[in-house]
Order: structure tokens, then sequence, then C-alpha cells
């Protein structure tokens, strides 16, 4: 009894604080089908005396576009250190930091969509012609982190690849090979996520937001979250019940949560499960000062999503 008290006020706590930072819940995602500037409507860059200055919305858009661009290009990231990309927007001074470049590339899905603010000449986005079948009655995407998935990953390496080559065709073939370089590298990345989880017990786990819609769907797994909305959206008490009971009756030891987020309502279901610890699950819509520093890049960050995923999935390792 006492513990169930101190639960549910925790729960207040947290939920009484979501209030305070989120007064009105606001959908940040819109449909894929809003306005954008297609890669088919790209044409070369006007000035070619300097390299192409590129603009990448957070990461790891900007680890696709590093990889592809190499030294054809002058790369920097919009988004800064530490910051998730779901709540940002630019100031001022960073749009017109962006609309100096030649490109800007983002992701698309609703997840950077105050990209309708900035001008610059040129747009790629990267999640062009993907099918974004997480949606809801209204067609509002509710999962844009179609880059967990590896095989959707190539498709957005793809289209900056193909955007690129249109806008600096002098480089063509450079950017072209780099990107073949970096598409077999997601090959093995998917081979790599088989070859782990074909020997684990169990098919379901507990993420903060539903952020692993596309790699659950890829690799047969059932996600949970704890947050149906995106990371900011209030997380009730009602809603922590929900999850807590959805842990107890799958008997999962596991609760994951986010490098660049809370960790209390991860931490709360974990104590009310038998055995119950939390790990990272990452994301990666964003690296810590440290990784930044130490060179952490997507491939160490989905290799470090794959060693916690087999622990709470129990994998034969």
């Amino acid at each position: 009894m006492i513990l169930s008290i101190l639960f549910y006020s925790l729960c207040q706590d947290l939920y009484a604080q979501s209030q305070i930072s989120n007064p009105t819940l606001q959908l940040y995602f819109h449909t894929a089908n809003a306005t954008k500037n297609s890669i088919n409507e790209l044409s070369p860059a006007t000035n070619s005396s300097h390299k192409l200055r590129v603009v990448s919305s957070f990461f790891p858009i900007d680890e696709f576009v590093k990889k592809i661009g190499g030294d054809m290009i002058q790369s920097s990231i919009l988004i800064p250190t530490g910051i998730e990309p779901h709540d940002f927007e630019p100031t001022i001074n960073q749009i017109q930091t962006v609309d100096s470049a030649d490109v800007l590339v983002y992701n698309g899905l609703g997840i950077d969509n105050w990209i309708t603010k900035i001008n610059t000449a040129h747009k790629i986005d990267a999640s062009e012609g993907l099918n974004a079948s997480y949606t809801d009655r209204r067609n509002m995407t509710l999962d844009p982190h179609v880059w967990l998935d590896p095989l959707l990953a190539k498709k957005e390496v793809e289209n900056i690849r193909d955007g690129l080559m249109t806008i600096d065709p002098n480089n063509r073939d450079r950017y072209f090979n780099n990107a073949k370089n970096f598409l077999n590298v997601l090959d093995n990345l998917d081979k790599t996520i088989k070859t782990n989880l074909e020997s684990c017990k169990k098919r379901d786990f507990i993420t903060f937001h539903n952020s692993f819609s596309y790699f659950a769907k890829q690799y047969g797994l059932n996600q949970h979250s704890i947050s149906n909305a995106g990371p900011e959206a209030e997380v009730t008490p009602t809603r922590l019940v929900e999850i807590i009971n959805i842990g107890k009756s799958l008997d999962l030891k596991v609760i994951y949560s986010e490098e660049l987020m809370d960790s209390r309502y991860a931490s709360v279901v974990a104590q009310e499960i038998a055995h119950g610890k939390v790990l990272i699950l990452s994301p990666i819509e964003g690296l810590t000062k440290y990784e930044q520093e130490v060179g952490i890049g997507y491939i160490d960050k989905m290799n470090e999503n794959i060693k916690n995923l087999t622990v709470g999935l129990e994998c034969n390792q």
C-alpha cells in the first residue's frame, strides 16, 4: 500500500512537470505529402568556385551527408550538440546562416518541420519517396525515425546522393562511389542485426517513445512505448500503469530510456517490475558532447543499440 502511494505520488510529480514544460500538447508531425523541394526539381549550383556548403538538420542526417560528400563539401550541422530535434526551433541567426548555404539536407516526415522557415537555394528531403507507414487517422506521421532501419537508411543515403550529384555534377562520380561504399556498410549492419536477433527468447521491448516502429517491423519485433507520441509529450500515471502491466505480463526485465531525455519515467517502470533495470536504446537523434568529442558515429550507435537490445530480448551471445 505504501509503495503504491509513493509510486502514484512520483507519477503525479512527473506528470505535473511535463505539464509545466508542455502546457499544450502539440503534434510536431506533418504529413509526408506536404510541400517540399523534390529531388527531381533540383538544379546545378550556380557558383562552383568553392566547396559545396551543406548544412544538415541533425545527426544522423549529418553523418550520411559526410559519408557521401567527403572532402568535396563543407559540412555543418544546424541542431547543437546534446539537443534532440523534436522540439528544436532555429534562431534568427541560425536561419540566416543556413540561408547562405548552398544546400540544406533534412530528414522530413515532420521531425524537422521548421524547414519551411529556411530559404536555402537547394533543399534535399532525405525521406522523399519512403513509405511512412506509421500514421494516425489524419495521415499524420507518428514515427519519423526511418534511419533506425538500415534498409530505409539506405534509401535516405540514395536520396542525398542523388541530390548532391544533381547540384554538383562536377563531382558526380565521387558522390556515387562514396555512397556505394556506405550502402555496403548499411547492408553489413542489416546482416549483423539479423544474426544477433535470431536467437532471442523474446520479441517484445519497451522504449521511452515510439521511435523504433520501422526497426521493429523490419526485424519481427514488437515495440511498446511509455510515450505514444513524441518525447516531449505528456506521460500520464495511467499510461505508466499500463506499461508496467505490459512489462509484467511479458516478463520483461529491461526498460529502455534515451540518452538525451530524462530517464525517470523508465526508472519508475523498471522499479515496479521484478529484477527490472534501465538501459539505453538510442533513437540516434543526436550525440552527447562526449560522444561528439570521441568521434562516435551512426554505426557505433546502432551497434550499441544492438548490444543493449539483445540483453532485453534475452538473446544467446
